[in-house]
């Protein structure tokens, strides 16, 4: 069972939310905050395995409470979801430790499936977003790309293909079963890739393999 906690200001989208997340029956939402304040308190107090969070709230935004959240309980994993998608919002949110952002105007098919990804260590952007971190880099920044490719350069084979895996947002569970490997192994080839990448954490190490175009098919 997936433990969520929802945060949104707006309790008619609180009730949406839940909603949509409680018709996968491996999903249970165990407590709904008003604000980022009751979204960090609740999340210490409850534990639960994912944190949606909207970004505009009262009292405390919802980046602050992500920035806190992955401080104090790092056992939860945090997706945004927002009707904001501007660039600064999503270059905070994946730098303060989100592993999701999704847009509340996408197919909520894709709530569910964000909220499982991250719950299996994955990493899970609405395609609307994806598209504008990757875009930079198909515009012409080649020296982000080349720096890229530099530092994937400095991994292993093996630790090439965990990247590239992770960058079309797998689990570790997943990488595990598409390279015959263990979970702890995968953790253990991840850890090093994002020492090597001097990245923060899977999603940017996502970016990073998307910048050197190295994402493995799905």
């Amino acid at each position: 069972m997936i433990r969520v906690l929802i945060a949104d200001d707006e309790a008619m989208m609180r009730a949406g939310v839940r909603s949509i997340l409680e018709s996968d029956p491996e999903i249970e939402v165990v407590f709904e905050a008003a604000n980022g304040r009751e979204a960090i308190d609740g999340t210490q107090r409850h534990r639960p395995d994912v944190a949606v969070l909207d970004i505009r709230m009262p009292v405390l935004d919802g980046l602050s409470a992500a920035t806190e959240i992955v401080a104090t309980v790092p056992g939860t994993r945090i997706v945004m979801l927002t009707t904001f998608g501007e660039d600064d919002y999503i270059e905070r949110a994946l730098g303060g430790g989100a592993l999701g952002f999704l847009l509340k105007a996408a197919d909520p098919r894709e709530l569910i499936a964000g909220v499982r990804a991250v719950s299996e260590g994955g990493a899970y952007l609405s395609p609307d977003i994806a598209r504008r971190v990757i875009a930079p880099y198909r515009e012409g920044d080649r020296a982000r790309t080349v720096e890229a490719r530099d530092a994937a350069a400095a991994l292993t084979d093996r630790e090439r293909e965990v990247l590239a895996l992770l960058g079309a947002g797998a689990s570790n569970a997943e990488i595990g079963m598409r390279l015959h490997l263990v979970e702890g192994t995968v953790k253990g080839y991840v850890s090093a890739i994002l020492a090597k990448l001097g990245v923060r954490n899977r999603v940017e190490a996502a970016v990073l393999a998307y910048r050197a175009g190295i994402v493995a098919a799905e």
